[in-house]
């Protein structure tokens, strides 16, 4: 199996992926500009075609996030998941500093859970780090998977 990484993918192929895996389309405008301030973006590709991607949102200091790493259901559990993490995990570590840490916080899906503690990520608890909690803010009345291509 021949896997290409870059550090790019269009929007609408972002959506292509989040629809193999059943999550919901994002609206392509507002997935630019996510794409846009990410600080780090990979992208695998079987051929020419787009098989799995995450990004980083990072502020530069000592809080980042790996947002969705998402890879197409015939592709899972071959490593992909794994590369991508590592890509992402060198770039962070080649912007350390003598005495820096960097909090890197991942939302685990499903089945991901051990897979992440088993590279090093902990499960957060209001005694270690805070639990974590969400809100999502929208102007629509509802979230569908009916946003345009």
């Amino acid at each position: 199996m021949n896997i290409t990484y870059v550090n790019e993918i269009s929007a609408q192929e972002v959506n292509r992926l989040r629809s193999s895996i059943g999550f919901r389309k994002i609206n392509l405008e507002q997935l630019n500009a996510s794409l846009a301030g990410s600080a780090y973006i990979v992208a695998a590709y079987s051929k020419e075609e787009v098989i799995g991607m995450s990004r980083l949102i990072w502020d530069g200091g000592s809080v980042a996030l790996i947002h969705d790493i998402i890879v197409v259901p015939q592709y899972q559990m071959q490593g992909i998941e794994a590369e991508i993490l590592n890509r992402i995990f060198v770039f962070l570590k080649s912007k350390l500093k003598p005495g820096f840490g960097i909090q890197v916080d991942i939302r685990a899906w499903n089945n991901q859970v051990e897979y992440f503690e088993s590279v090093g990520f902990q499960i957060s608890t209001t005694q270690k780090r805070g639990v974590p909690m969400h809100i999502c803010l929208t102007n629509q009345i509802e979230l569908t998977d009916n946003m345009s291509e």
